[in-house]
């Protein structure tokens, strides 16, 4: 393996249609930046190497037979349709690069078309999605404007030299008061790549990772995780020598490891016979043993290292070689005329990749001294040329060498005249890439008032292209500068807390949720309460819901303390405002303080004319607390209506949630379904699908769940996912997800599982939150056949004192717990779940068939088979197919006790039928494991078949149940006591079970013997 060529980590990407930076074929012709130069190196060597010429590249794959193959099967499973996505590690010039552009020269002889984007070296708060703005740049130039598909401004904030086009055919936008427009953009995004991977297969290839900002990383996990567009295969390239503790890489890689379709290839250091080989081919002959053996040694088989020491000198006398790679590097620079190295220290301060023009703005030279220059520099393949007139460092770790000597006064001075250039004309850089730049340039050259003016303007910038998460980090750095610059206010034209609540905005809006925690401490801490009660109130509101958000306490006391200051706060649109959020918040924890509180900010909001204003707040009251479900819904429909005529898009889409999870409540799940389905299509319209608008994503799966439909549910569940909201606000879909898999024994069922259990461990969940997540709990153990973990989860569950005032919630963790109790003959749990049971609302169908369903589960004796009917019919009324099914087995195998055979098989058949229509393979297995052992051969195919015991079975396994050997079985019989033994292993057999006393157990429970057993 060689060493990587620059040429094709451009910025610029390329669509290997006729790729640039990469070969279109393997052979005949050597990519650009790995092409031989004759001379380098050549003058003054001895020995081996006298008359011989070096390359500084070379131009074979070595060593990399796995990673290529790896490499093509992955596209192959992308051809087929597959989410496949392979992660590329290795240190600093293992060859990464060379190995993609190899792969990529391959995958476009066979007809796949790829593209390439390169993070930037400019840290968190640097440029955002520089990779996919490279490579959409590169479909723009080859596609045109067109393939956007009338989106142009829509991907503006990417590509902004599409601002110029059009905008009629623009979607509308909510204000970034949440990531919701970034997320319409990912849509976006994700269906161009769709369309591009249905005209033929696509490969992004993402290079240096490690210097990615972190909405650049959003979006590759929003298209590893759910998006899934088409054929296409991602392939990410980072440095493991990167990595060290805290960088934001490393979770996100765990993070992308737990994904479907995502591989891992690291790239190790090559052995002594790769290193022979490069060897031979930068020398053009085969070098000598000892000289593979001390190149081997000093370099340990790294790529990079090896074509460094080649040239460096003769391998032979390592001895005088530099010691460190450093020197290493820096020994070919200082073979280089005193002018271009001289440009080469300008060129590192500009970064890895430098534009030709940018370049000569700031060196100042003569356009020949330059063209010199620069030739002699690429003469010695330290910097090579792009096709598109840039430049760039032949590797990385080269532009390191070069910054890091730098003197510190020459290190301020270049960098304030990168930024001073580009300042003055911002068409030397990418479109788009001016702000952060300048911000980056700035602050390298320590020029403190410049960086803090510019860091703001980058942070604007950052929040025009939806990269909430890099303006929250350019804000925090002028929050640092603003100590260092006298006269800050003036400059920014703001106070300090002003900059510290657009900081807080951003924090929030970007999902950083517990560092917004802390800014609203720094801001409480700064702000005059007596001075300002409407901006403390602001910044209290703020902190509890995020408290309530990261489940670390209800919020109440920072809530209440705000309204004390609202309250008292000079009248006026704001504190309206105000108090209606207050309002809002207070819903889920005190719903008649959040009416007083809302009716106070309606008195108000009439005497003002802002009824707008209390939109979201009256929707959000209509929905909580003692509700009157179908009134409800009337009123829901005028407050909707209301919200639509005064165009309040966030009102809207908020009555729409409610609506559909209304409508499930009231158990018209096709309604809620449908009421979802138009919400969501609603919410994107306006831009907030990720938003308020992600809650109508898992609303429509919970209703796809209740009307059988889960492979579509499913797929919702995989929408929801992508949106990966931050703290509680993701966790209806993951619980839902959760039960979704379990109920199908899904292999990925435990890891979902227990990311939403792993949420009970907060100090504190919305108490709509926490009872399903017991109900989860329950059924994991039940699942998992562990009965002790289910009686501890069951006893937690029934302990929860929120249990009694939402009968929603309550009457599904009753039925998971009175389950635990029958399966372990708990009397004390189940007393427990009666006493409640007594006292819990039963309003809607789901409520009074979990009534019905509790019954049956506490019923014994004769009381038994009566209310499962009572359950099944209750089930069937409501119209869930899953707990009809659960029901229906439980009546069987009380019908069975019963000596009710043909209602047995019946029901036996239809939870068979209902299993396997639905995919939940434990209700098929718990059916057609019934049927076996009651004897109903055709039971799972949809009758009841002849008695699977003989009669002679039957007379055996009677004799068993009362106890008898098989010695005493064959006197009874008047068989031998072979031929009893022999019927006694077909009865376990048939039935299903290890032993005589299991056979025999089930026997009396079942009703398999002359006598029926009494009902369970």
């Amino acid at each position: 393996m060689t060493a990587p060529s620059a040429a094709a980590t451009s910025t610029a990407a390329a669509t290997f249609t006729a790729p640039a930076g990469v070969p279109a074929r393997p052979d005949p012709t050597p990519p650009p930046g790995h092409r031989p130069i004759g001379g380098v190196g050549a003058a003054g060597r001895h020995g081996m190497l006298e008359h011989v010429t070096v390359r500084a590249a070379s131009s074979v794959l070595v060593g990399r037979h796995r990673e290529t193959t790896a490499l093509r099967h992955a596209l192959g499973r992308a051809r087929a349709g597959e989410p496949t996505t392979v992660l590329v590690g290795g240190e600093a010039g293992v060859g990464k690069t060379r190995l993609l552009e190899e792969f990529a020269g391959w995958a476009t002889d066979g007809a796949a078309r790829v593209l390439v984007g390169q993070c930037l070296e400019l840290g968190e708060a640097g440029l955002p999605f520089a990779p996919f703005a490279a490579a959409l740049r590169a479909v723009l130039r080859a596609d045109g404007p067109e393939v956007f598909a009338g989106y142009e401004a829509e991907f503006a904030p990417l590509l902004p030299e599409l601002g110029r086009t059009s905008v009629a055919l623009a979607a509308p936008r909510a204000a970034a008061l949440s990531d919701a427009p970034r997320g319409y953009l990912f849509d976006l995004v994700a269906e161009l790549f769709q369309r591009l991977a249905d005209a033929r297969p696509l490969v992004l290839i993402i290079e240096d990772l490690h210097w990615a900002d972190r909405s650049t990383r959003d979006l590759i996990g929003f298209l590893v995780r759910a998006a899934r567009p088409g054929r296409l295969l991602l392939v990410c390239t980072y440095r493991t020598d990167e990595l060290q503790r805290g960088h934001p890489l490393r979770p996100f890689l765990a993070e992308l490891d737990r994904a479907r379709g995502v591989e891992r290839v690291e790239l190790g250091r090559l052995d002594r016979d790769g290193t022979a080989a490069i060897l031979a081919d930068l020398l053009g002959a085969e070098p000598l043993a000892r000289a593979v053996d001390d190149v081997h040694d000093r370099t340990q088989g790294n790529p990079f290292f090896i074509e460094e020491l080649a040239v460096a000198g003769d391998p032979i006398g390592c001895a005088a070689l530099p010691e460190t790679l450093r020197d290493l590097l820096l020994a070919r620079v200082d073979r280089l005329p005193e002018p271009a190295q001289r440009v080469l220290r300008i060129a590192a301060a500009g970064g890895t990749r430098f534009a030709h023009d940018l370049l000569a703005e700031v060196a100042g030279l003569p356009e020949a001294e330059l063209e010199d220059a620069l030739r002699a520099a690429v003469a010695a393949q330290l910097v090579v040329a792009n096709p598109d007139g840039d430049y760039e460092f032949r590797h990385a770790l080269v532009r390191e060498a070069v910054h890091d000597e730098l003197l510190p006064g020459e290190h301020a001075r270049l960098h304030a005249r990168f930024a001073a250039a580009i300042e003055a004309q911002p068409h030397l850089v990418a479109a788009g890439r001016a702000p952060a730049e300048i911000a980056h340039h700035w602050y390298a050259a320590h020029d403190h008032p410049r960086a803090l003016a510019a860091a703001r303007a980058a942070a604007c910038a950052a929040a025009d292209r939806y990269a909430y998460a890099e303006q929250r980090r350019l804000l925090e750095r002028a929050l640092e500068l603003w100590e260092l610059v006298p006269d800050a206010a003036d400059l920014l034209g703001m106070d300090h807390l002003a900059l510290l609540e657009q900081t807080l905005d951003a924090a929030v809006t970007a999902g950083d949720f517990s560092r917004a925690i802390t800014l609203t401490r720094a801001g409480l801490a700064e702000v005059d309460a007596d001075a300002a009660p409407l901006r403390a109130a602001r910044l209290l509101d703020q902190r509890g819901r995020l408290m309530a958000l990261l489940g670390k306490s209800d919020g109440s006391r920072e809530l209440d303390e705000a309204y004390r200051l609202a309250a008292g706060g000079p009248p006026g649109v704001e504190r309206v405002r105000l108090l209606a959020d207050i309002a809002t918040h207070l819903v889920k924890i005190d719903p008649k303080k959040a009416a007083r509180v809302g009716a106070e900010a309606a008195t108000d909001a009439e005497a003002l004319g802002e009824q707008v204003a209390l939109l979201s707040t009256r929707i959000a009251l209509l929905c909580h607390g003692e509700r009157d479900l179908t009134g409800g819904l009337a009123e829901l429909g005028q407050a909707a209506a209301a919200a639509r005529a005064a165009g309040d898009a966030p009102a809207l889409v908020l009555a729409m949630v409610f609506e559909s999870d209304m409508l499930c409540e009231l158990g018209r799940y096709a309604e809620s379904a449908q009421a979802a389905e138009t919400g969501v299509a609603e919410a994107r319209r306006v831009g907030i699908s990720r938003s308020t608008g992600a809650y109508l994503l898992s609303n429509r799966a919970e209703a796809l769940i209740a009307l059988g439909r889960w492979d579509e549910a499913e797929a919702v569940c995989a929408e929801a996912a992508r949106i990966d909201l931050s703290g509680v606000t993701g966790l209806h879909w993951l619980q839902l997800g959760a039960g979704l898999r379990l109920a199908r024994a899904h292999p990925g069922a435990d890891e979902l599982v227990d990311r939403a259990l792993t949420f009970l461990n907060r100090p504190y969940l919305w108490p709509n939150h926490r009872l399903p997540l017991h109900e989860l709990a329950i059924e994991a153990a039940l699942a998992a056949d562990d009965k002790v973990e289910a009686v501890r989860a069951a006893r937690v569950a029934v302990a929860d004192d929120s249990l009694p005032q939402l009968p929603r919630e309550g009457w599904p963790v009753l039925s998971a717990a009175a389950r635990t109790a029958a399966r372990v003959g708990d009397r004390e749990l189940a007393a427990a779940v009666a006493t409640l049971a007594a006292d819990l609302p039963a309003r809607h169908p789901a409520a009074r068939a979990h009534a019905a369903q509790v019954s049956a589960l506490l019923a014994v004796g004769d009381q038994a088979l009566p209310a499962w009917r009572v359950a099944v019919d209750a089930w069937r009324a409501d119209g869930q197919p899953y707990p009809l099914g659960r029901a229906l087995l439980a009546l069987a195998e009380v019908t069975a006790a019963a000596g009710e055979r043909d209602e047995m098989a019946a029901a036996v058949t239809e939870a068979t039928e209902i299993g396997r229509r639905l995919g939940a393979a434990p209700l098929v297995e718990a059916a057609t494991t019934l049927a076996r052992r009651v004897g109903l051969r055709g039971a799972a195919g949809g009758g009841a078949g002849a008695d699977l015991l003989t009669a002679r079975e039957r007379e055996v396994l009677r004799l068993v149940a009362e106890g008898h050997s098989n010695s005493r079985i064959a006197e009874r019989l008047f068989i031998s006591p072979k031929t009893a033994s022999v019927h006694v292993s077909r009865i376990i057999a048939k039935l299903g079970v290890t032993n005589r006393v299991e056979a025999a157990a089930l026997a009396h429970r079942l009703g398999l013997l002359t006598e029926a057993a009494a009902p369970r």
